[in-house]
């Protein structure tokens, strides 16, 4: 089944991607309403809340959260790349988070309006 148009709603909020040392236990001021922490060869990343990460944490704040409305069946071919080659040819960069029923696309916070322009004229609805 390949991808079409979606849904996204843009969630509350601003969000920061920290980068702990791979070695590090998982923070317990992660927190927010979208939070991700994945350990890779080298690293441990987390997407939280910007308010709660410590000013000592090394990290890349003032992110927006757009979350495609789902479920979305495992079937679907192209979803990122359908939304983010829309932001890629607005010039945006973008940070992406999947979960089990969905995609979360992270965009600067000053891009955010820009990059809802860009989805609804692809065809995709944006909602707050």
């Amino acid at each position: 089944m390949t991808a079409g148009k979606f849904t996204l709603e843009v969630l509350p909020g601003t969000y920061a991607v920290c980068r702990l040392d791979a070695d590090a236990e998982v923070p317990g001021w992660v927190s927010g309403a979208v939070t991700s922490v994945t350990r890779a060869p080298g690293e441990l990343s987390v997407i939280c809340s910007q308010d709660v990460v410590p000013g000592d944490v090394t990290s890349e704040s003032g992110w927006s959260c757009l979350r495609v409305v789902g479920p979305l069946d495992f079937s679907l071919v192209g979803v990122i790349a359908s939304l983010t080659a829309v932001l890629a040819t607005a010039n945006l960069s973008v940070f992406v988070v999947s979960t089990f029923d969905t995609d979360c696309l992270l965009v600067k916070q000053a891009e955010l309006e820009t990059a809802v322009k860009s989805l609804t004229a692809a065809g995709h609805v944006v909602s707050a």
